[in-house]
């Protein structure tokens, strides 16, 4: 008889492997806010434009969206009769459906900061935020009462300055991470800064009236487009001391602590900012400012313009004006142009005025086309330019007073 084959049952085993680690995650939603500054020149001359039409801001962005301020003269309403004006927040770019808060405010131009606010921000709404697509508004119909509007504090000089806030809502997932590896800050500085204060390899000095500083020329020649020219292409090569003596020393210290650390020393420029230093142009701010147009170093005339644009007001914005013209910063010339148009009464009656009249007459030109810059979009004969021009001629104000002149 036969043998039967032998038969063997082999059970499975499946391993259970470690259970992945827990994750999270988590979703946030905020707004992103960002506000503009409206100004409404010639009010009295924008009414009887017609109900419904408006004039628009120029276009600013929050969020990843453009905006616009829509004011309306003769109200938006034509059950009103013009009794109202309007104002509205209008989305001008296209794309999806935005959500979105905003905040108006009518500034109160007596100085008491009794401004009228109509703001969305801390309110409860039923409904949530505002969703709106391209050209959708929100805002007010009947922002305030035209009669009262024209009697009160907030309307100066024929002029409205209307402050708009719009908060873009956005969702954002947070994850954990389990993992994290931290990147310590640039500390390339640190290092080139040793180089400096060691004076480990210096090939070249300069004699800075008298005082004597150690560099690099190659340092010099990477950060400065007139060092490089000078080192590199020019006669000043083999040299190994230079002699600058229209620099004080202080000013080429800060500067060279610049070229080799990419920062400013910020303890020595307040120090000087809130000094007793009667004159703007004697502060090393402004001194560096020069230094920067001298060697053309683009990051710190840039770092110096928004030093100097900090210290902006109707005394100082002359002076200031002067020395970003005369330094080729373009966008601290900008800024002073602007607050000068915005505050031209007052400004008028400052020293600072008066040195523009006698020394800058081709900026008095550039100032009036700042003012009178809205002229050049209407045909409306220019009436105001020429009354502008009287002013900063003749010494007026933009009331028709004479400015005393000083003796």
């Amino acid at each position: 008889m036969s043998e039967l084959p032998t038969i063997t049952h082999v059970s499975d085993t499946i391993a259970v492997g470690e259970l992945a680690p827990p994750t999270s995650s988590r979703s946030v939603t905020d707004t992103v806010n960002g506000s503009h500054h409206f100004v409404i020149s010639g009010y009295s001359l924008a009414k009887g434009m017609g109900v419904g039409k408006h004039i628009a801001s120029d276009t600013f962005t929050v969020g990843g969206h453009q905006w616009a301020i829509y004011f309306y003269p003769d109200g938006k309403n034509p059950e009103d009769n013009s009794a109202y004006v309007s104002v509205f927040i209008a989305l001008a770019s296209e794309g999806t459906d935005v959500r979105a808060l905003f905040e108006l405010t009518l500034i109160d131009q007596s100085g008491k900061e009794k401004h009228k606010v109509h703001s969305h921000f801390d309110r409860s709404l039923e409904s949530g935020p505002y969703t709106l697509k391209y050209r959708g508004s929100m805002g007010y119909k009947r922002f305030f009462r035209r009669a009262l509007l024209e009697t009160s504090e907030y309307l100066k000089d024929d002029c409205l300055k209307i402050n708009c806030t719009v908060g873009v809502v956005r969702s954002t997932i947070e994850c954990s991470s389990l993992h994290t590896i931290q990147v310590p800050d640039s500390d390339m500085g640190t290092h080139f800064g040793m180089l400096l204060e060691n004076m480990e390899a210096s090939d070249v000095i300069f004699n800075v009236s008298g005082e004597m500083f150690h560099a690099h020329k190659l340092v010099l020649a990477a950060r400065s487009p007139v060092f490089h020219t000078e080192f590199l292409c020019g006669h000043e090569g083999d040299a190994q001391e230079i002699v600058v003596n229209d620099m004080e020393p202080k000013v080429f210290k800060a500067m060279l602590h610049f070229i080799y650390k990419d920062a400013l020393v910020e303890e020595e420029l307040e120090a000087t900012r809130t000094s007793t230093t009667p004159c703007i142009s004697d502060t090393l701010t402004a001194k560096l400012l020069s230094a920067a147009d001298r060697y053309d170093l683009t990051r710190l005339r840039r770092l110096c313009e928004s030093h100097l644009c900090k210290d902006i007001s109707i005394n100082s914005v002359a002076q200031i004006l002067a020395l970003a013209d005369r330094y080729h910063a373009a966008e601290l010339k900008s800024v002073c142009l602007s607050f000068a148009a915005e505050n031209l009464s007052a400004v008028m009656q400052s020293d600072g005025f008066e040195y523009l009249k006698e020394n800058c007459p081709a900026l008095q030109s550039e100032l009036l086309k700042t003012v009178a810059g809205c002229e050049d979009d209407s045909s409306s004969g220019g009436g105001k330019s020429k009354s502008v021009w009287a002013q900063l001629s003749d010494g007026g104000d933009t009331n028709g007073r004479r400015i005393r002149q000083k003796t």
